[in-house]
């Protein structure tokens, strides 16, 4: 699908300043003044990331009540209960909690639903079948509980408290919990609103571990580094696809450090079995390796496969569980792909016009894969996906949208035709009758089309400026690895690189074109290696280049690196 480039055009004098300011190359000013980082001490704090500029976990509304009920919880030996999601936020989170809570000596299990026979988050089910006959004192909730409104009325009638710990959209009216942390509640002053559910579990645990310092707590015992969490941070952050900004950037950046040299058993099985093993680990390896792998077990089997991953002490058993989940991968790979392809099938043949939107059903399809194939549509459609699983007249659906449209506000224009449903911007999940996916399909489209319009749907690439051969340069290239990690709402640096011809091209991979490129006119002039990934077959490489919209890497082999263009697209004479 062609794609609209939208090349910015930053303040040069704002460029000129942070030039002068950091002493740095101007692509890398232009890049810092796209993400609205204009101001020089801003800037450098993006650059160089910090605990220090870390806010403090207790602007959070409720953290004060909430540490103190654990505490609480602490001094009288309770049962306490970390009941978290099935996916790679959720388990990370709850790996996270249920490993700070053991270390202070509480009495402390952990809990994950199965996706496919008891669903989404805490219920009232749950609560009566389970945690009221283990005489538990305190749930706490990772990555889900604001709107589990029945679950946490049936947990007050046993006197079992709740503490939701959530960074999904609340309703008007939250649930009756003891306590409910989550910064993007209306009244909540913390201004954390990019948090994960992992992020919001981390601040929790920051938040303990200052009061009980207050409390002289540590003196009986070392003081734990949380520093060393954060790789359970990192995982879970990049995984949820939130922005890497703010508080996530610090995280995140640590977090990768912390994975590249990991001690936990677990952890070092799955890079293992993702063959990571060259010391460097970014976003891309996390998002595309470790992540899939433990979402793999929420997905096709059991969440708590993952969330033992994260929390076995024993090298043995963290590899049997990092070899089941890379085969459980392998499995979900094939079944996405062949309802990927059926769907494509269905479409192509179809003689109705594609809608604004596109709602499907089936009854064969498996639930725990329709939100990747919803995504991959997504990108292939440029439309909102909403993917429905039906099975006993009930329908379990995944939706994903493309960036900029607010799914969680459409699918509130149509809460009268479903059962529940909660999520976020881009990605959400709902349930519903089987008997009422009808209206649901059109009352969706009818939202997508209030809230849109057809151009809002054309893929973009976001270029961040115009760039020179003479400006790329090594430095150039290691200043621009000082802007990750990249993720959501802080993307890799995009360059527009003009008038280039190609001295030399062969196929890699079978469908990627690696090449050498000179400036146009100028062949005694220094080559530039560069790379097209998936074009070998669709889109012939042309002998010149009018422009081309490029990363701009270090590719390292084997302990050597050079300078390598990425190209994302490019324009011919």
């Amino acid at each position: 699908m062609k794609k609209t480039w939208c090349v910015h055009s930053p303040d040069h004098d704002k460029i000129s300043r942070l030039v002068t300011e950091l002493s740095c190359h101007r692509p890398v000013a232009a890049v810092l003044v796209n993400r609205g980082l204009s101001a020089p001490k801003e800037a450098a704090s993006f650059l160089k990331p910090s605990f220090a500029d870390m806010r403090s976990p207790f602007l959070m509304k409720d953290m004060d009540r909430a540490v103190s009920r654990i505490l609480l919880a602490l001094e009288r030996r309770e049962k306490v209960l970390v009941f978290g999601d099935y996916d790679a936020d959720g388990m990370s989170g709850t790996a996270l909690l249920f490993n700070f809570f053991a270390y202070l000596g509480m009495e402390v299990a952990y809990y994950i639903p199965d996706r496919l026979t008891e669903g989404y988050g805490l219920t009232p089910q749950f609560v009566e079948r389970q945690a009221a006959g283990r005489n538990i004192g305190l749930i706490v909730t990772v990555d889900c509980g604001i709107s589990s409104h029945e679950a946490v009325q049936e947990a007050n009638r046993y006197g079992i408290d709740v503490i939701v710990t959530d960074h999904h959209e609340p309703s008007e009216q939250p649930p009756e919990a003891f306590a409910i942390l989550n910064p993007k509640q209306p009244d909540c002053a913390s201004g954390l609103t990019c948090l994960a559910g992992v992020g919001v579990a981390f601040n929790l645990a920051l938040a303990l571990r200052k009061r009980l310092r207050d409390e002289g707590f540590w003196k009986l015992r070392p003081e734990p580094n949380l520093k060393a969490s954060c790789d359970l941070v990192a995982i879970g952050t990049v995984a949820d696809m939130v922005p890497i900004l703010q508080e996530n950037r610090i995280y995140v950046k640590a977090g990768l450090e912390v994975l590249a040299t990991s001690t936990r058993p677990g952890i070092k099985a799955l890079l293992d079995v993702c063959n990571v093993t060259n010391g460097r680990i970014d976003t891309w390896d996390v998002a595309f390796k470790l992540a899939p792998r433990i979402n793999a077990a929420g997905r096709l089997r059991h969440g708590k496969m993952g969330c033992e991953l994260l929390t076995t002490s024993s090298s043995r058993i963290a590899q049997t569980i990092a070899d089941e989940l890379d085969h459980e991968n392998t499995r979900r790979r094939d079944i996405e792909r062949e309802i990927l392809s059926d769907i494509v099938r269905g479409l192509e043949a179809s003689s109705e016009t594609l809608g604004r939107s596109l709602v499907l059903h089936n009854p064969t399809w498996h639930e725990g894969v329709i939100g990747i194939v919803a995504s991959r549509l997504v990108h292939q459609y440029m439309r909102p996906v909403v993917l429905i699983a039906v099975t006993d007249g009930m329908g379990k659906g995944s939706a994903r949208s493309p960036k900029g449209f607010n799914l969680f506000e459409a699918l509130v224009g149509c809460a009268q035709h479903l059962e529940k449903f909660g999520g976020h911007q881009s990605a959400a999940g709902l349930t519903l009758k089987a008997e009422n996916i009808p209206a649901f399909s059109r009352a969706f489209d009818r939202q997508v089309r209030e809230m849109a319009s057809p151009e809002d749907f054309i893929p973009r690439l976001d270029i961040d400026t115009e760039i020179s051969p003479a400006e790329i340069t090594p430095e150039l290239a290691d200043e621009l690895e000082a802007l990750a990690p990249f993720g959501t709402a802080n993307p890799e640096p995009l360059f527009v690189l003009s008038d280039m011809e190609v001295r030399s091209a062969r196929v890699v991979g079978n469908c990627h074109t690696q090449m050498q490129l000179v400036p146009a006119g100028n062949s005694a002039s220094r080559s530039f290696q560069a790379i097209a990934f998936n074009t070998a077959a669709e889109k012939p490489i042309p002998d010149q280049f009018h422009h081309i919209a490029c990363h701009i890497r270090w590719n390292r082999w084997k302990h050597r690196k050079s300078l390598q263009l990425i190209i994302r697209d490019f324009v011919t004479h």
